[in-house]
Formats: C-alpha cells, structure tokens, sequence
C-alpha cells in the first residue's frame, strides 16, 4: 500500500486553475504557502499580494496560476477532499463486513489529521484546520450552481456518494441515505469547528475527535448492533 501511495498524484478540475500548481516548483510553493498564510491571518485577509510579498515573487506571477483567491480556496478543499478519498477508498477497499467498512469511514472522516509524507509541500494538519474554518466560503457564493455544473465540487459530492452507498449497503430501505452521509462528512468538520471555538456547546475536550458520537448517531440510525 506505501507503494501506491506514493505513486498517487491528486487530481483537481482543471477549470478551477490556469496552470497546474503541481507543475513547477513556483506552483508548490503558492499552494504550500497559501495555507500556511490562510492559517495564520484567515482567508478574508488573504490576498495574492500578501503572498507573493511571503513567497518572494510577484502578485502577477500567482495570477499565471489562479485567477481569484476562490479559485485557490477551492482547489485547496478540493486537494482535501481529494486526499481524504484515498485514504477513504485504500482503508475500506479489503473490509468485507458492511458495519467494519462504515466505521473505518466514520474515523477517516472524523479524526484528527496527521501529516502525510507523500506530499511534502503540503501541510495536512493545517489544511484541514483551513476546510473546518474556511470551507464554507468557497461554496456559499452567488456563483455556486454555475461552479457546480463546471464540476468544482464533484470529489466532494463523490464522497458523499461513497458513504451514501456504504450506508445501503448495511439498509436498502433506509430512506435518507445522502442526507445521512452528508451530515456525517460536514458534521464532522462542524464539530471540529464547535470544540475548538464554541466550546460551551461542544460534548468534546480540546484533543477529543467527534468519531464516537458520530459512530453512535449512525450506528443508532441504522439499528447495527454494537455488539462484537
């Protein structure tokens, strides 16, 4: 598996850049410091010419890459989504037992992330901490159903669908399937978000993860038996 692993190159739409980031070193060194910036001053305060003054090149030269700063917070969640789909589909591809598959993709989708050393120029742990603060802004916008017929959204929305089918497969007749995956797969950021933040109305401590209370919402859900 750490050979397939480090062979994987994360694919995103290619309308949502100019030129592919991955291409040059220039590229990787916009998408690596873009996080670290967003991290520190928040995506509302970001701009290309902050960066550039960060990465030592000039605010057009970003420009060659991506045409607007939404642009780069969607290829950013975009490349999160895209990651987490591998881990997904790797993790559960040899799980036979449908209660093991749907619990092993509770804990991908809600634990704490961990750098990964296939991609060197991206800190992981960081760009999830930018998807459960930021998330939200690339995709509540005027433009969201013209970007979501360009495909902007689809790994996203793929991985619902993967959770949606792993939930069938455990109840056929369970009648709302999607809206079940999608409340797990955004609750998960959203609870993040409640623990670190608002943590008067958070069950979580500082270093807790939601994977319990979210086994337990899915797992009551579906009446499965927590019994081994």
């Amino acid at each position: 598996m750490h050979t397939l692993l480090s062979n994987l190159k994360i694919n995103i739409n290619e309308k949502i850049y100019i030129k592919d980031p991955e291409s040059s070193d220039l590229g990787k060194r916009i998408v690596e410091n873009s996080i670290l910036l967003i991290d520190e001053i928040g995506f509302d305060s970001y701009t290309f010419k902050k960066l550039g003054s960060k990465i030592g090149s000039n605010e057009s030269s970003i420009y060659r890459y991506f045409e607007s700063k939404h642009k780069l917070l969607i290829y950013l969640t975009s490349w999160y989504w895209s990651w987490l789909e591998y881990q997904l589909v790797f993790a559960t591809n040899s799980i036979a037992d449908p209660k093991d598959k749907i619990e092993k993709a509770i804990t991908i989708f809600s634990q704490t992330a961990t750098l990964d050393s296939n991609f060197s120029h991206i800190d992981e742990v960081v760009l999830k901490r930018i998807v459960i603060n930021e998330y939200s802004k690339s995709y509540l916008t005027k433009e969201v159903d013209k970007e979501n017929k360009e495909g902007y959204f689809l790994i996203y929305k793929r991985l619902v669908t993967r959770l949606h089918d792993m939930i069938l497969n455990i109840d056929a007749t369970y009648n709302y399937p999607f809206s079940l995956a999608s409340t797990v797969i955004d609750g998960a950021l959203h609870q993040h978000f409640l623990k670190d933040h608002f943590t008067t109305i958070s069950d979580l401590k500082k270093l807790d993860t939601p994977i319990n209370y979210f086994k337990d919402l899915v797992f009551k859900t579906l009446n499965i038996s927590t019994n081994e």
